[in-house]
């Protein structure tokens, strides 16, 4: 999964420009789509990167690319978007649908890897070339990319990798359920269909939550210390970034422990 975890550095900044974000919980300042942030540095670094937290930035620290910054910065053959109005409006416009493809790209590298899901890695292998092949296309071309149709078709096979990694635990069906804040301490959520779930501000201190599926979960200020998220299916660091953990709290090898976390 080396891609499809940002690498800044290969970067123009592109997630500190091209999205909007409004004052809020999340961001201190509001900055409308296609401006640069007011704390983003000549060379493309963030002048408060280390105190993003305390500056009232948290929802910046929570933010993934999945690799799909260098993937448009290495499209446009070493252009960044000041070179040219023409190249900022292309590249802005790119980067969301690049985004969306790398995060389906991610699913279905997991979905690949799962030993349980080897019934249909022959599918899963070929959504994934063809998510790969739009990738590749020319920025022109990747913009009229119908991701939510594409998404769609993908998501056939991410829903029968789940069907299988699932099988015989008789997980709870809480697909969409609002769970928030919700006390769910040492709860046994293995195998459980939590796709789409609020989950916002919910207790899960040593809950269990192997092998359930958390796909679009949403996590953010979910207690999750010491619980067991090594198993799940589908998780991402945007959504480990969002949520409070600990020490104790078992992740995928393929996740980072986030640095806000305490030790």
């Amino acid at each position: 999964m080396t891609d499809l975890r940002a690498d800044c550095a290969s970067c123009f900044g592109l997630c500190c420009v091209a999205p909007a974000f409004a004052r809020s919980a999340d961001f201190a300042i509001d900055k409308p789509a296609g401006r640069p942030c007011v704390n983003l540095l000549a060379d493309f670094r963030c002048g408060i990167h280390t105190d993003l937290r305390d500056r009232g930035f948290p929802g910046c620290t929570v933010y993934d690319c999945f690799g799909a910054g260098q993937h448009v910065a290495r499209s446009f053959a070493g252009r960044e978007w000041r070179s040219s109005p023409e190249v900022a409006e292309s590249m802005f416009a790119v980067f969301p649908v690049m985004r969306d493809l790398h995060e389906l790209l991610w699913y279905l590298t997991e979905a690949l890897d799962r030993p349980r899901a080897r019934p249909i890695r022959g599918e899963l292998r070929r959504a994934f070339e063809e998510t790969e092949s739009l990738t590749r296309r020319p920025p022109g071309e990747l913009v009229a990319v119908d991701v939510n149709a594409h998404r769609g078709a993908v998501d056939t096979w991410l829903l029968r990798t789940s069907e299988l990694v699932r099988a015989g635990l008789r997980g709870r069906e809480l697909r969409g359920a609002d769970l928030m804040g919700r006390d769910l301490r040492d709860a046994d959520l293995r195998g459980a269909n939590l796709r789409g779930a609020y989950l916002i501000g919910a207790d899960l201190k040593g809950a269990n939550l192997g092998r359930a599926d958390v796909i679009g979960a949403d996590l953010r200020g979910a207690d999750v210390c010491a619980a067991r998220l090594a198993e799940s299916l589908f998780l991402t660091q945007f959504q480990v970034n969002a949520a409070r953990g600990d020490a104790a709290t078992t992740l995928p090898a393929t996740l980072t422990r986030p640095a806000h976390w305490p030790v």
